[in-house]
């Protein structure tokens, strides 16, 4: 087995759960419907007697199972050469085999968000049963152990007990010294140019002599920080938007503690009506673009609804990244929506006022235990070896806050699917109707999301009322936003023709070679006006630069 190898992986920075204590009981709550899902006596005979008939194939050394395409698990070699570790690999994934279809049979027979529960718990029980979790019976580790003369060993118990003490028995996932913010990361020039208690406003320098007369604001998610789109030089969204002649604006939200915990929906809002009004009164124009990552891309939308019953033309366009409206999908969020579930997490939000950073962090990890648990169980502990310096899982483990007001209502969201139904909830004292909104629109989605499935980031383009863009990004959540062009592995589609079922959209799109940022790019250069000459300044006499990006708010220590 190779070092950790992250780069791949669709790193988690967002979460609905309620914190730690919430994790433990969602956990439980799904065991308890993976112990239903074995209730079903047919499923399991049927589902054991193939297991017994695969098992005796391997025994005898006849069975075809192999991992699947990409588990990097099984990469020794020992696996595939060795007779008995070869067996022990089988039997193992014949095993979880089973399992899945003994799910898979409850989700046919009762409530598909309780089969998603089951799916949970059953992913995370075979993940830790996993051969290659164990001293034991990972050759790898004990080839690392026996050419180190033990030293792996001792490392990685020095490891396990730093985690202990320091990252709440969790196997630390990067290197946390390796990166610092302003430094090596969010390094693109730029001024804060407005702050208040909610959020900085960042204008990008221009890069270019001419710039487009309309400019563009970007809305990050309220969870996590902004600087996941701007990296380091040369993965950097904004690095790139200006580059293209795109005057760029970004919101950095304010970390925040106990005392802002009321703060909701309205709150956010505000903010972004008052920074779009900052970029109008700083680059003279009438209105300005606006691009929602993730959760952002739901405040934004609440903004626009907002706009549109008003007659309020401040927006030109929205553009949306890997962002869900619609959460109809019970395979998405199913082990998350469960009525005793969402009532635990908002009561525990409620008290404390805030969901912690770590929190949120361990919330999510779990939907992913293979890539984000029991790998580096393996890499820190059984082969001692220091968890890799990635600069997007130095991000993700810069978490911030989220206010529970704010939680409580995204809980809502997400469980009685309220943006999708006229007038179901309110923000700005408007009722939320999603066909008032008649902006052009921009969607993306990713295809191996595993969050916010691409699928239900199409649904988008049918629930807004102006004429919409879709574009499908190759990978996963976070790496098909960190998707700088040059990669020669990225790919996306777009040119489909629109209509119910995406299926049907992808089936007439158009692979192209790339990163979708470019088809976005093109199609936000489009419509932000005519070429002007590049300011030689930010910001102006009623909004002075403050201090250089990427400012305050993103260095704010997570409070607990």
């Amino acid at each position: 087995m190779s070092e950790a190898q992250p780069v791949d992986f669709d790193e988690v920075e967002e979460s609905v759960g309620g914190g730690e204590d919430a994790s433990v009981f969602r956990i439980r709550t799904a065991m308890g419907a993976l112990v239903e899902a074995f209730g079903h006596g047919q499923a399991v005979a049927r589902r054991g007697a193939r297991l017994g008939r695969e098992l005796t194939k391997i025994a005898v050394g006849r069975s075809p199972v192999e991992p699947a395409k990409g588990d990097r698990r099984f990469a020794d070699p020992a696996w595939s050469r060795h007779p008995v570790y070869h067996r022990l690999e089988q039997s193992y994934l014949a095993t979880v085999q089973a399992v899945d279809g003994v799910v898979e049979d409850l989700g046919r027979a009762v409530d598909p968000r309780r089969a998603a529960e089951a799916k949970f718990a059953a992913d995370i029980v075979t993940a830790a049963f996993a051969p290659t979790n164990y001293l034991v019976t990972n050759p790898a580790a004990l080839k690392e152990a026996f050419d180190t003369a033990g030293l792996s060993l001792l490392r990685g118990t020095r490891n396990l007990a730093s985690d202990l003490v320091r990252n709440r028995a969790q196997p630390s996932m990067v290197d946390r010294d390796a990166f610092t913010v302003g430094t090596d990361l969010a390094v693109t020039a730029g001024a804060v140019i407005s702050r208040d208690e909610v959020a900085e406003l960042l204008q990008y320098a221009p890069s270019t002599e001419a710039v487009r007369s309309r400019p563009v604001l970007v809305v990050p998610p309220p969870i996590g920080r902004f600087y996941f789109l701007d990296l380091r030089p040369g993965r950097s969204f904004v690095e790139y938007t200006v580059g293209r002649g795109v005057q760029t604006f970004m919101l950095s939200w304010r970390n925040p503690s106990a005392d802002q915990g009321h703060w909701d929906l309205d709150t956010y809002g505000r903010r972004v009506l008052a920074a779009i009004d900052e970029i109008r009164d700083v680059t003279g124009s009438d209105d300005v673009n606006v691009i929602g990552f993730c959760a952002g891309g739901i405040i934004a939308t609440t903004v626009l609804n907002y706009l549109a019953a008003r007659g309020d033309g401040r927006v030109h366009s929205m553009s949306y990244a890997v962002t869900m409206l619609d959460f109809d999908d019970p395979a998405l969020l199913g082990a998350f929506s469960r009525p005793s579930l969402v009532r635990f997490a908002k009561g525990r939000s409620r008290r404390r006022g805030v969901i912690s950073a770590r929190d949120m962090g361990s919330a999510f990890t779990w939907m992913r235990p293979n890539d984000l648990v029991f790998n580096y169980v393996v890499n820190n502990y059984l082969l001692g070896r220091n968890p890799p310096a990635f600069d997007i899982l130095a991000w993700n483990a810069d978490g911030t806050n989220l206010p529970g007001a704010l939680h409580g209502q995204f809980l809502d969201i997400f469980g009685d699917n309220l943006l999708v139904t006229p007038g179901a909830m309110t923000v700005l004292n408007t009722p939320v109707d999603l066909r008032a909104i008649t902006v052009p629109t921009f969607v993306s989605g990713a295809v191996a999301d595993h969050l916010t499935g691409w699928k239900a980031c199409y649904r988008t383009t049918g629930l807004l009322g102006g004429e919409s863009t879709f574009v499908l990004s190759f990978s996963g959540h976070i790496a098909s936003l960190v998707n700088p062009p040059g990669n020669p592995k990225a790919h996306y589609w777009e040119g489909g023709e629109l209509g119910p079922d995406p299926e049907a959209w992808l089936a007439g799109a158009t692979k192209k070679s790339g990163s979708w940022w470019q088809a976005w790019a093109d199609w936000i250069i489009e419509r932000s006006g005519p070429e002007i000459a590049a300011p030689t300044r930010l910001g102006n006499d009623r909004y002075p630069p403050l201090e250089a990006a990427p400012g305050r708010y993103v260095r704010d220590l997570p409070a607990t």
